[in-house]
């Protein structure tokens, strides 16, 4: 007897564009991927895995658009196959997605659908998925524990059904919140882990980029310079893997931009903040902003006030608050009331550590030029609390550098020496030679203030060394104009700064224009005027004037 035959289900035809696409896909060639998928899709309706596909492909190139309607379309033809588990992923992440990009409304419809689908279901991993948006959500309110609940939800979820993706997102997820709630140590813990399986291989491209941006985001906001530097080069090097991708070389190239800011190479850093704004603003995407913010940085700082305005105004076109750099940018143009409402209102307004030690730097430096030393002392203490809170070596510089500044204007000279001279040194210690020759001015007026002029010189030129090497036209013009020729004796009883005020106040200066001139606080100027006063037995700033003619000083 012959055997029976067997009766087979006929095989589905797959288009060789859809197969073509499908091989793309898996060899992470996304813009040919995108290519061949949507010429099938052209041909012939997709079926709605194939759409996923496509939609993650369109993403990304940039395509985010074009990647939603696929992914919408997806969803449908998932929910008209009965397919629930399928259809309530594809609606998580058209709404995690809204939510990201700052549409609450359209975000929260989905992620309501994503919820109602699965209404009835025994668990799965799409449930964790929806605790990763539940996560997310906390996030936004403030509501850390809960958050820190939500995504650890999500990640005994994930384990269970190994889902490396919803793992992965949701430990990235939880060590923000940790470190949101002030638990530094234990959140950065996770965030390594999660960095772990990403460069590892184990998580799809999205879910690798969203954890890349995520995690340096976090390194910012607690300064952790070696571990933004760590995951920048990581970020660049996955990046250059994968050369059709888009979305997140324009945030590779800002955080770039901004650790070679600090490390003092501007012309490169310029270059790569030019570069994040062209590629971000050719697909819009929220992070534009802070490119167009980093770019006005490196103009101010570089003395291009003219070319950091545009790029300040283009920042806040973008949504993304110009401060404190506009306010440090009037301080620099001498507009100083301006530059003191500006940054009094912002430090009114930013809670956020992170970004508030970036204010409360600048605010101790531009309200000590109004002379309100109640303000800086204590914008300099909560500055101290901040670094203590944080334990970063770059948060400690600058509040070592600011309790200096108070006690500079407090004629506590040798203790500020104390403290600037630790700030220098932490300076120097992260590379950050920009900063470290700001400190070195504070430390040579500190020096002038003992009466120890060849310190004080010695540091102002270093100081404008560092700045002419570095390109600071701003702060070279400042600082030359605080030295002390060698040639310039000093006047009898008075000290090498006294000496530079009574020249400015016979030049018909008055004290506000003088501590600009000096890059000192007013109030600074009126004790050195009034020791003047007293030392040459003057009455009036006339009779000053007078003295500095007879002897030829100006």
């Amino acid at each position: 007897m012959s055997r029976p035959s067997v009766l087979r289900k006929p095989s589905v035809v797959v288009s060789p564009s859809i197969e073509r696409g499908r091989q793309s896909f898996r060899e992470q060639r996304w813009g040919q991927a995108f290519s061949e998928l949507s010429a099938a899709e052209r041909e012939s309706p997709l079926d709605p895995q194939d759409l996923t596909l496509l939609s993650q492909a369109a993403m990304l190139v940039g395509k985010d658009q074009e990647g939603a309607n696929f992914l919408a379309r997806a969803h449908q033809g998932f929910v008209s196959r009965g397919e629930t588990q399928a259809a309530s992923r594809c609606a998580f992440w058209l709404g995690f997605t809204s939510l990201l990009h700052g549409n609450a409304a359209q975000g929260n419809g989905w992620l309501s659908r994503a919820e109602r689908l699965l209404e009835g279901h025994s668990e799965c991993a799409e449930h964790g998925y929806l605790q990763m948006a539940a996560g997310y959500r906390a996030v936004r309110t403030g509501d850390t524990a809960q958050a820190q609940q939500a995504f650890s939800a999500a990640v005994r979820v994930g384990e269970k059904f190994a889902d490396a993706d919803l793992v992965t997102m949701a430990l990235q997820g939880q060590g923000r919140a940790l470190i949101r709630a002030g638990e530094i140590s234990r959140g950065i813990t996770l965030l390594d882990e999660a960095m772990v399986a990403v460069t590892a291989g184990e998580v799809s491209a999205l879910t690798a980029g969203g954890v890349y941006c995520s995690v340096l985001d976090a390194c910012g906001e607690i300064f952790d310079l070696r571990r933004a530097q760590e995951w920048t080069a990581a970020l660049e090097q996955w990046c250059a893997s994968n050369p059709d991708m888009v979305p997140y070389r324009g945030h590779c190239l800002v955080r770039r931009a901004e650790i070679l800011q600090l490390h003092g190479a501007w012309a490169d850093a310029l270059e790569q903040a030019k570069q994040a704004c062209e590629r971000l603003s050719q697909v819009p995407r929220s992070e534009v902003g802070a490119a167009f913010y980093r770019l006005a940085e490196i103009h101010r700082l570089r003395g291009e006030f003219s070319a950091a305005e545009d790029a300040y105004r283009e920042a806040g076109r973008w949504q993304q608050a110009p401060q404190p750099g506009l306010a440090l940018l009037r301080f620099a143009q001498g507009e100083l009331d301006t530059a003191n409402a500006a940054v009094r209102r912002v430090a009114a307004e930013v809670r956020e550590p992170g970004n508030r030690a970036r204010v409360l730097d600048a605010f101790v430096e531009i309200v000590l030029a109004v002379g309100d030393l109640p303000a800086a002392r204590d914008a300099a203490n909560e500055l101290s609390e901040i670094a203590e809170r944080f334990q970063a070596p770059l948060l400690h510089a600058m509040a070592d550098r600011a309790r200096g500044a108070i006690l500079l204007a407090e004629d506590e000279a040798k203790d500020a020496l104390e403290a600037l001279r630790r700030s220098w040194s932490i300076w120097c210690e992260i590379d950050a030679p920009y900063e470290a020759a700001r400190t070195r001015v504070l430390i040579a007026e500190a020096c002038a203030k003992i009466d120890d002029c060849d310190a004080a010189k010695l540091e102002l030129e270093l100081a404008c060394e560092a700045f002419r090497r570095l390109g600071a036209a701003g702060d070279l013009h400042r600082t030359q104009a605080m030295q002390v020729s060698k040639e310039t004796p000093v006047e009898g009883p008075l000290t090498a700064r006294e000496l530079q005020v009574l020249k400015l106040i016979a030049a018909g200066k008055s004290n506000r224009a003088i501590g600009l001139k000096l890059g000192i606080s007013e109030k600074t100027v009126a004790r050195h005027v009034s020791n003047i006063f007293n030392k040459l037995d003057l009455s009036s700033r006339a009779a000053a004037t007078a003295y500095a003619y007879k002897r030829e000083l100006v």
